[in-house]
């Protein structure tokens, strides 16, 4: 319920995702495999959720960027974080899946 919320029940994100809006984010993006999610490596993902995106991105060396992702830290608990992650890339078509595998 608190991915859905933004990223949608079918993992659709939101419409015109990669628009930026006035505010200088960019809306919710699909977490299936016509997003972008899988070209991220797991341990990122884990902390873009558990952190939020600026600081995640503030971690990670980029500044230049507005996430308008926030953190999850104090609503889910880090087993929790790993399983939705987990049910994310199990929805992935085999050849994502195999994709995203290599990227770590």
């Amino acid at each position: 319920s608190q991915c859905a919320s933004c990223h949608g029940v079918n993992l659709e994100g939101q419409p015109n995702w990669r628009n930026f809006k006035e505010d200088g984010t960019l809306p919710a993006p699909p977490h299936d495999e016509n997003g972008h999610t899988w070209h991220h490596d797991t341990g990122v993902l884990f902390d873009y959720t558990k952190l939020g995106g600026q600081l995640a991105l503030k971690a990670a060396g980029v500044t230049d960027y507005n996430s308008g992702m926030p953190a999850f830290n104090e609503i889910l608990t880090d087993d929790e974080i790993w399983g939705i992650l987990a049910f994310i890339r199990s929805t992935w078509p085999l050849r994502i899946q195999e994709a995203h595998a290599k990227r770590h």
